[in-house]
């Protein structure tokens, strides 16, 4: 049995606890959250111990900890963590500084633990299997991918002001997934942005619609889309066009009745947001790093992969404001 603590019992602290509860192999063991009623009702409803993070860190009863804490914390917690030999499962982005994240994996490589970015999205069913179609050569050899990544709201002002902006917290999912269906990494890189649906996002100095293009050594193309705005629900799709086919991955709906009368043919509305949309990957992602740690292999997406998304982020967010082209 792996005894797992929780750093953070916000929302993604929440859905780790559930998945945790489901689990044969794993458990919720402690949690700590800088609110306390936020612990006491995970505890509650997970069987786990409220505890301090860094007796939760320090506690040789604990194998690792889950980091969901806000992105400001994760650079202490990651060194104390490493530090106390715990295998480490950190939400994105690692930091919101490419040269704090680099500090950060230099202290988990001499710690020789094991560190797992989440990046749940390469464990939705759709995503994993249109990947595993792309290597086994389904449709040749991968030219263009293009990632539709749209919310159907804004977060909150508060929110924006402190996320680092769209690219370092929405797009960095799809920075991620280009990486993983690519197989390549990418070399050049352009991007836009614009404030269209939220005049304070601007004010706040982030964009709420933004465009990537990235390119790899060998040519291949990726077209990114984001929008913090989409009216008809969470727009989450995938397509790749190879030199003998093309491969799609579309919209989770609510359900797959379809109705056709007079009016036309309607079909129902796509999963409200990402907590529903990516149950399953979040469960496949635990259960992965879970059977990691039980059989000593390695965990992935790696840090390394968190350090790449964060640079890709990085180079979007300076073309898209200075509108140059990045090499990388």
């Amino acid at each position: 049995m792996i005894n797992i603590g929780i750093l953070g019992c916000g929302r993604i602290g929440q859905v780790h606890g559930a998945t945790l509860r489901g689990m044969t192999n794993a458990r919720a063991a402690a949690v700590a959250d800088a609110m306390p009623a936020a612990a006491e009702a995970l505890a509650a409803s997970t069987g786990a111990k409220v505890m301090d993070a860094d007796a939760m860190i320090n506690d040789p009863g604990i194998d690792a900890v889950i980091i969901g804490t806000p992105t400001t914390t994760h650079y202490d917690l990651i060194h104390a963590a490493a530090a106390a030999g715990k295998a480490i499962f950190c939400e994105k982005p690692i930091d919101l500084s490419v040269q704090r994240i680099q500090d950060c994996l230099a202290v988990v490589e001499k710690a020789g633990v094991p560190f797992m970015t989440a990046f749940n999205r390469r464990f939705d069913p759709n995503f994993a299997h249109l990947q595993r179609q792309i290597a086994d050569q389904v449709i040749g050899n991968v030219e263009l991918v293009t990632i539709l990544s749209r919310d159907p709201a804004p977060p909150p002002i508060g929110y924006i002001k402190t996320s680092g902006g769209i690219f370092r917290d929405m797009m960095i999912h799809d920075l991620d997934m280009a990486r993983f269906l690519l197989g390549e990494e990418p070399v050049e890189l352009t991007a836009a942005g614009s404030c269209l649906v939220d005049p304070e996002i601007g004010q706040a100095g982030d964009f709420d619609t933004a465009v990537v293009t990235l390119k790899t050594a060998s040519g291949k193309l990726c077209q990114i889309s984001n929008s913090r705005r989409a009216t008809y629900g969470y727009d989450q799709r995938i397509e790749v066009h190879g030199s003998t086919g093309m491969l799609r991955a579309d919209n989770m709906l609510e359900n797959t009745v379809e109705v056709s009368n007079a009016d036309g043919i309607r079909k129902a509305a796509t999963q409200p947001f990402f907590l529903e949309r990516y149950a399953a990957a979040y469960s496949a992602e635990m259960a992965h790093f879970v059977a990691a740690l039980e059989a000593g292999h390695d965990v992935t997406p790696t840090g390394q992969d968190g350090l790449k998304a964060q640079i890709l982020a990085d180079a979007a967010d300076a073309a898209a404001r200075d509108g140059l082209t990045k090499s990388l």
